[in-house]
């Protein structure tokens, strides 16, 4: 991701998008309406649920034509065109090379589906896209491949500018550099074994909806194999609402079997929003090293203390996950504790990685700040935050730090 945050903006989107893409526009806009985007009985209830679920995109039909072919260099430097994977079902991605906000989730919610299709998985080719106009090295696909241990997972593919601007028009993907913000349309583009576009989908800012947006890709992929397979059926498309500030959370930090840190509710915290994935772009482990300092300041004035909360983590297995977090703890007294299904992300409004948020006993969000701070900033705009705070959500009415935990209400973060 560039230094600062991105952002996808559908007005410029629909001037740019092909028919099929505005469709799916339309579908995900009527989702988050409320609207029902499916006539009852047109199709199964997984379906029906899944377009029930605002964190989900079911997929609009792309009309079955000619996938448009394309030559470009992959993360090892290898030359890579569509066409060679005729035979199999492939998936693209349009992913902007230093993203951290919804990149992720989409690369994230592809691998997940290869493991719901088992050994069928070997009939299916993911691919990514380089949607970053500024970052076009085959260093920067390979840094975000192993930053999310992609390796052997896809093609992360890249090359001359002139040549991604005409594999982003050929596809009717939107993709801008906006005073160094990268702005693009989060899509996925689901090619049949003959190279026919099948279906369009636009990953949505989710982080609980990562596994049920897989189990879609997952099924989808399916009926185009020979067969069909059928995907492992784990996830459920219906909407999960996501725990707000309000709601009261007791999790184990890592390395502390038996232990509980309470988060939400009455129980006040700064939080920080995190991914170990993040060593792509910082020192993880020095960088929540300043939690640690700040919580020295937090005691002394009874502020909130802090909570370190891994989000979306990308390595191969759950025990390798606990793994790097297990390191990532070692030596630091600020809890560390997991959101496994992203629903604290979604709950606190997490729109970016790192991401802090400071919230009251009532449930309302005081602060939030997207990016790394060093400990005096996080000082000073935490002070600031609980000082402009009502005379009911003063510092006074904060449990102390050893008692606590937190929730959120957003406001614009400081840069």
């Amino acid at each position: 991701m560039s230094n600062s945050k991105k952002q996808w903006f559908i007005p410029a989107l629909v001037m740019t998008l092909g028919i099929a893409a505005v469709v799916a526009i339309a579908i995900v806009a009527a989702k988050r309406a409320g609207s029902p985007s499916a006539t009852p009985g047109s199709s199964a209830e997984g379906t029906l649920a899944n377009y029930a679920n605002q964190d989900v995109d079911p997929g609009s039909p792309a009309g079955d034509t000619p996938a448009p072919n394309f030559v470009l260099r992959d993360q090892m430097g290898r030359e890579t065109s569509l066409g060679q994977f005729r035979g199999k079902v492939v998936l693209i991605a349009f992913v902007d090379s230093q993203c951290t906000t919804i990149c992720p989730l989409t690369t994230e919610s592809m691998v997940e589906a290869l493991r719901l299709l088992g050994p069928a998985a070997a009939d299916v080719q993911l691919i990514g896209i380089n949607a970053n106009p500024l970052a076009l090295k085959v260093s920067d696909v390979a840094a975000y491949t192993r930053a999310h241990d992609m390796q052997g997972k896809w093609r992360f593919l890249t090359g001359p500018l002139p040549q991604l601007k005409r594999v982003w028009r050929d596809y009717n993907v939107y993709v801008a550099a906006v005073h160094n913000d990268i702005d693009h349309q989060p899509a996925m583009v689901l090619v049949d074994t003959v190279g026919r576009e099948h279906k369009i989908y636009m990953t949505q800012m989710s982080y609980e909806g990562v596994a049920p947006q897989a189990q879609v890709l997952a099924n989808d992929i399916a009926k185009l194999l020979p067969g069909p397979p059928t995907a492992t059926q784990e996830v459920s498309l219906k909407y999960v609402p996501p725990l707000q500030p309000s709601a009261t959370v007791a999790l184990e930090p890592v390395g502390a079997p038996g232990q509980k840190v309470q988060i939400g509710g009455a129980h006040a915290h700064l939080l920080l929003f995190f991914a170990s994935w993040l060593d792509q772009d910082a020192n993880v482990k020095a960088e929540l090293a300043t939690l640690d300092r700040y919580a020295a300041t937090a005691r002394r004035k009874d502020w909130p203390s802090p909570v370190a909360i891994d989000e979306l983590p990308t390595e191969s297995s759950s025990a390798s996950a606990k793994e790097a977090l297990a390191s990532l703890s070692a030596g630091l007294r600020t809890p560390i504790v997991e959101d496994a299904d992203g629903r604290l992300g979604d709950g606190y409004q997490v729109e970016d990685l790192p991401w802090y948020s400071l919230s009251s006993p009532s449930g309302e969000i005081i602060w939030s700040h997207d990016g790394w701070l060093s400990p005096a900033t996080l000082e000073q705009q935490v002070g600031a935050a609980l000082a402009k705070s009502s005379p009911s959500e003063s510092t006074a009415s904060l449990p102390k730090p050893r008692t606590a935990a937190g929730s959120r209400d957003k406001v614009p973060a400081a840069q």
